[in-house]
């Protein structure tokens, strides 16, 4: 696959076959990350392949998390299956990878090395995607909380956690939705 078609056709992707991504797979999809640019090769990047027990532990906090989320009007039933819902969710990423940036030096330095994660998290995408693998970047209460990070060994005084990959097979892929260019594009004389 051409550069320009990887970042073209790429697509985050919610739905996953059941099977497994290869660790061999997962890691040569990964070492693509550690070339994306980084001001003084501070090399940020860490990433997490979270393993089936803590995964399990994760989706039974996520289902929580899903259930606190529900108005107050809700029904313990219905509570109880948006859960069970939110549980399943997490339960149905065959991989999911943890993607933090240490977080060292001044101010300057720690937003040029979260951009410098995200530039090695784009890398991981198009990569992936080249090798038929689909990933969903996830972010919410989960990554940010202090059980998370110690759960899969992130010291929270250093190091930021960015945020989830979920990672498989597609199962389904969606179609584009990007405004055109000239909708975000500014010229200045």
């Amino acid at each position: 696959m051409e550069v320009l078609e990887a970042i073209t056709s790429r697509r985050s992707v919610f739905k996953f076959k059941p099977d497994p991504v290869p660790h061999d797979v997962i890691e040569k999809i990964l070492e693509f990350g550690i070339f994306a640019p980084n001001h003084k090769l501070t090399e940020p990047w860490r990433f997490t392949v979270v393993g089936e027990g803590t995964k399990g532990i994760l989706a039974e906090r996520y289902r929580e998390i899903q259930i606190e989320k529900a108005a107050d009007h809700v029904d313990a039933e219905n509570k109880a299956r948006i859960g069970e819902a939110g549980f399943q969710k997490l339960m149905s990423k065959p991989t999911i990878i943890a993607v933090s940036c240490i977080q060292d030096g001044d101010e300057q330095q720690r937003r040029e090395d979260y951009a410098a994660a995200c530039c090695a998290m784009m890398n991981v995408q198009l990569v992936a995607w080249e090798m038929g693998v689909g990933m969903q970047w996830s972010t919410g209460k989960i990554t940010m909380e202090e059980n998370t990070y110690r759960m899969l060994n992130i010291d929270q005084e250093h190091e930021y956690l960015i945020g989830f990959f979920y990672t498989g097979y597609p199962a389904e892929i969606g179609k584009p939705k990007r405004n055109p260019l000239h909708e975000v594009l500014r010229w200045t004389p």
